[in-house]
C-alpha cells in the first residue's frame, strides 16, 4: 500500500509515520514542500506519489489567530480537504481526514455523538466544519475522524505548557469551565493504523458502507483544570516544580480572540463498534504519554 501522510511534522503526523510503517510505503510531506493553499501543490504530490491511502493530518490550528486570518484558515481547513477528496476519488484511494470537537457549540452538556448538529462558535471551528462538508460532498471512500484536545510530548501544546509553567511559576490559573476529551497523538495514530488495517482486510464494499464521520478521542471527559492537575500529578520529574498554587478559574477571566465551547467531549461509541478500537481512557493515555520514552 502506498500511503501519503500530509502534515508529517505535526503532533499527529509524526506519530502516524511510526504507526503506519507496517502497512505500506509512506510518503510523508509537510509545509512548505506541500502548500495546502495551492491547488497545484496538492495535485502534484498526490499524482506523483499515487497513494492508495491519503492521510491528512495537516490543519491551521491557531484558534485565536484564525479570527483575523480567515482567508488562510479557510484555504487550509476548508478548501484543501475538498480537493484532497477529489484527488483521492479520481485515484480510487481512501482519504482519512481529521476534524475537531470545535465544530460544536458546547451547549449540549454531555458527550457529542456524530449525529449531533454542529454549530461552531469560532472561525477555526467553522473552517473545519466546511472541510468536513467539502469531503462529504465529493464522496468516495473517506473517513473523517473528529478528535478533541490533541496533545503530545514532542510539540508545544497544553501538556508541555503546564509542565513548563510548573517549573517557572509559583501560581497558575486554569479554566475549570471548559470540558473536553484529552487525546494523546500516539493513541490516535495507533487507532488510525488499526482502522486502516481493517479497511484493507474488509475490502472496497465494506469501506463504501462505513465511510463517514467518526469520533476518535480519549475516552471520558475532563476540564482543563482537572487535566492540568493530572498532568502535574503524573509529572515524571516533580522535584523540578516550583508551583505552589494551581487555581481553578472561569474562562471569562482570560481574554481571547476566539470563543471556546464549554463542553466538547466526544462519544466514541461508533468508532469503537465499527473498528473495535480506541478504548483507552484519557487518564491512562496521559499516564503512558508521561512515562514512556517518546523518542
Amino acid at each position: 500500500m502506498n500511503i501519503l501522510v500530509i502534515g508529517s511534522t505535526g503532533q499527529l503526523g509524526w506519530e502516524l509515520q511510526r504507526s503506519l510503517v507496517p502497512l505500506g510505503n509512506i510518503t510523508a510531506v509537510d509545509y512548505p514542500d506541500l502548500d495546502l493553499t495551492q491547488a497545484d501543490s496538492i495535485s502534484h504530490w498526490v499524482r506523483d506519489s499515487r497513494p492508495e491511502l491519503i492521510v491528512n493530518a495537516a490543519a491551521y490550528t491557531a484558534v485565536d489567530r484564525a479570527e483575523k486570518e480567515t482567508d488562510l484558515v479557510e484555504a487550509v481547513n476548508a478548501t484543501a480537504p475538498g480537493q484532497l477528496a477529489e484527488e483521492a476519488r479520481a485515484l480510487g484511494a481512501v482519504l482519512i481526514h481529521y476534524s475537531t470537537d470545535y465544530v460544536f457549540d458546547g451547549r449540549k452538556g454531555s458527550p457529542y455523538r456524530e449525529d449531533d448538529q454542529p454549530s461552531p462558535i469560532n472561525a477555526y471551528g467553522r473552517s473545519k466544519l466546511a472541510g468536513e462538508r467539502a469531503v462529504q460532498q465529493v464522496g468516495g471512500e473517506y473517513y473523517i475522524f473528529r478528535t478533541s484536545w490533541l496533545y503530545s510530548t514532542r510539540k508545544e501544546c497544553f501538556l508541555t505548557k503546564v509542565l513548563r509553567w510548573a517549573r517557572t511559576r509559583e501560581r497558575v490559573r486554569i479554566a475549570g469551565d471548559q470540558v473536553g476529551s484529552p487525546t494523546w497523538a500516539r493513541t490516535l495514530a495507533e487507532a488510525t493504523a488499526g482502522a486502516v488495517k481493517l479497511m484493507r482486510e474488509r475490502g472496497k464494499s465494506w469501506r463504501e458502507n462505513t465511510s463517514g464521520i467518526y469520533h476518535t478521542a480519549g475516552i471520558g471527559a475532563a476540564s482543563r483544570y482537572e487535566w492540568a492537575r493530572k498532568i502535574l500529578a503524573l509529572d515524571p520529574h516533580p522535584e523540578e516544580q516550583i508551583l505552589t498554587e494551581l487555581e481553578e478559574a472561569r474562562s471569562v477571566a482570560f481574554i481571547t480572540a476566539a470563543d471556546r465551547p464549554e463542553y466538547s467531549a466526544l462519544d466514541c461509541t461508533r468508532f469503537q463498534e465499527t473498528f473495535g478500537l480506541f478504548h483507552t481512557s484519557w487518564e491512562d493515555a496521559l499516564k503512558q504519554a508521561l512515562s514512556w520514552n517518546n523518542t
